[in-house]
């Protein structure tokens, strides 16, 4: 009755049986695929914090000259802050109306 040792294995891919067009079709692809975006938003999440990590560390190695030696790592992290955010709906912040 112990926990089984080892790391546990994920599908990298969505669920090929999920139809989007009727999702409740198949409840358990349903939350397969439920899943599969949910990990994928975490990923990108801790992408942008090591990001954010990266841009402090410049901003307090460089001082006054972070503006010119820090811009790319800036561009990065505000790259990959759009559109990660957990939506009510699930849409892209670009399908908003």
């Amino acid at each position: 009755m112990g926990r089984k040792k080892g790391v546990a294995e994920f599908e990298e891919t969505a669920p090929d049986d999920f139809d989007p067009a009727n999702p409740y079709k198949d409840p358990v692809a349903m939350l397969e695929m439920r899943e599969h975006i949910v990990r994928e938003k975490w990923i990108d999440i801790e992408k942008a914090k090591i990001l954010r990590d990266k841009v402090r560390w410049c901003y307090r190695i460089e001082g006054v000259n972070h503006l010119q030696k820090c811009r790319h790592l800036v561009r990065q992290y505000l790259d990959a802050t759009r559109g990660i955010g957990w939506g009510k709906d699930g849409r892209h912040p670009s399908l908003h109306g």
